[in-house]
């Protein structure tokens, strides 16, 4: 909690305003997240005034320590919890990277372009503290992601679909 955060909001910092309205989806049990996201949306608010964000917030679907087994589960229950949100919400884009909470919305919006709902782009930011190899979060969205951007070298000679674009938080 908070560590995800800060490199995500590294990133939107660098957007333009076109990137608006912007919505946080936070894992229920994450209260860290939201103060963070809630102070560098009103800093943002000072140079853009037509800023434009809102804050959802799914089940957990891995806990730390959690058993994988037991992982299984919780995220299946995540994701249906995210399919209505996705839906609701229809992102043209999905920016995420690395914690658990971003598997269930990217496999929800992944599902509703299968079914010819709605089609969104996942750009996918593997956390810069992923040096030699990926996240478990990394590991699944490889695979689903249109864009899967690595921070190190050494990653993207392992991983041949990835984009490698220097540390770019």
């Amino acid at each position: 909690t908070g560590g995800h955060t800060t490199e995500i909001l590294r990133l939107l910092s660098c957007l333009s305003e076109s990137y608006s309205p912007r919505h946080y989806v936070l894992a229920d049990s994450d209260k860290m997240s939201e103060a963070k996201i809630r102070s560098f949306e009103q800093k943002r608010a000072e140079t853009f005034s037509e800023s434009q964000f809102s804050l959802d917030r799914i089940p957990r679907s891995r806990e730390v320590r959690q058993a994988w087994l037991s992982s299984v589960v919780t995220t299946l229950y995540s994701i249906l919890y995210s399919l209505p949100l996705t839906y609701k919400r229809k992102p043209d884009l999905i920016l995420c990277n690395g914690p658990g909470t971003c598997v269930p919305v990217c496999l929800s919006a992944f599902l509703l372009g299968l079914l010819r709902i709605k089609r969104t782009i996942i750009v996918y930011v593997e956390s810069i503290c992923r040096v030699e190899t990926l996240s478990l979060s990394g590991k699944i969205l490889y695979y689903f992601s249109d864009y899967f951007i690595v921070q190190w070298p050494d990653l993207k000679k392992k991983y041949p679909k990835s984009v490698y674009l220097g540390r770019i938080v």
